[in-house]
C-alpha cells in the first residue's frame, strides 16, 4: 500500500464522552462504547470496565469489546488487549497492514503507553521503578505471580500523582516497559500497594474498597502504521 507521508499531527481526545455508539450482540442494556478515534487503518475505542478485549471462554465470553466494535467497523483485527477488570484506550487495526505495523510497533516497545490507578497506602518517594519477574501461576490460572527463577523480566515505572492522607490511597502514573499479563496489579500487589478493587491480588479490604478495579489505560502515543504520522491520544481515568 503506497501511502504519501503527512505532515506531523497531534491528536488528543479529552475526554471520550457522551458514548459515540452503544452494541451489543445479546440485546442486553452495556456499558456504551466510546470511540476516539477512527480512519481507513485503524480504531481507537475506551474500553468500559468489567467487558473483555476479546472472546474468551465459552458461551459466556463470547461477548467483548471486538464483538460489538465489528458490528459498526467490519474487519477489525486485534494488536494488544486489556485486561477485562481495565478500562481505558484500545487499538484495533482495521486492515492486515496495519495489523503488521502496529503489532510489530508494539513488540519492539515503540508504543508509548500510560495508564493511571488508585493504589492502597502512601508510597515512600514521589516515583519509582519496579522489577520483578512474572509467569503464569498455572495452578490459579488467570493469575499470574513473581517467579525469580522463571519469570520474564518486567519493569514498571511509577510516579505519585495525588496522596489521600484520609483514606490512605495514592493515585499514581504507570507506565509499563514490558507488557506482561497482569504486569501492573502484580507489581503494586508485590511492592505492598495493591490496586483499589483488584479482585485477583487484593486484599479483602482492600479489594471491596471499590465496585472496580481502579486501573485505566490513559494513553497511547505511537506512529500512524500507514500515514506516519505522531498519535497521540488520552484519557482521563473515570474513577
Amino acid at each position: 500500500m503506497d501511502v504519501e507521508p503527512q505532515t506531523l499531527m497531534q491528536i488528543v481526545i479529552l475526554p471520550p464522552v457522551p458514548p459515540l455508539l452503544s452494541l451489543d450482540p445479546t440485546g442486553s442494556s452495556p456499558p456504551a462504547l466510546s470511540a476516539c478515534f477512527a480512519d481507513d487503518h485503524l480504531l481507537v475505542l475506551d474500553k468500559p470496565a468489567g467487558l473483555l478485549a476479546v472472546p474468551g471462554r465459552g458461551e459466556a465470553g463470547a461477548d467483548c469489546l471486538l464483538a460489538r466494535a465489528l458490528l459498526a467497523w467490519p474487519g477489525l483485527q486485534v494488536v494488544h488487549r486489556l485486561d477485562m477488570s481495565t478500562s481505558g484506550l484500545i487499538v484495533f487495526a482495521r486492515h492486515a497492514v496495519a495489523q503488521r505495523e502496529l503489532s510489530r510497533a508494539f513488540a519492539a516497545r515503540a508504543i508509548d503507553k500510560g495508564y493511571e490507578a488508585v493504589v492502597a497506602g502512601l508510597p515512600p518517594g514521589d516515583e519509582g521503578r519496579i522489577e520483578l519477574p512474572l509467569a503464569a501461576d498455572w495452578p490459579r490460572r488467570p493469575r499470574q505471580q513473581v517467579d525469580l527463577v522463571h519469570g520474564k523480566p518486567s519493569t514498571t515505572l511509577w510516579r505519585v500523582l495525588r496522596h489521600d492522607a484520609v483514606s490512605r490511597t495514592t493515585r499514581l502514573a504507570l507506565v509499563p516497559l514490558t507488557g506482561r499479563t497482569h504486569q501492573l496489579r502484580l507489581h503494586l500487589q508485590a511492592i505492598g500497594h495493591p490496586i483499589l478493587g483488584d479482585a485477583l491480588y487484593a486484599p479483602p479490604e482492600v479489594r471491596v474498597a471499590s465496585p472496580r478495579l481502579l486501573l485505566h489505560a490513559t494513553k497511547l502515543d505511537f506512529m500512524h502504521p500507514v500515514l506516519g504520522t505522531r498519535m497521540r491520544l488520552h484519557s482521563p481515568a473515570p474513577f
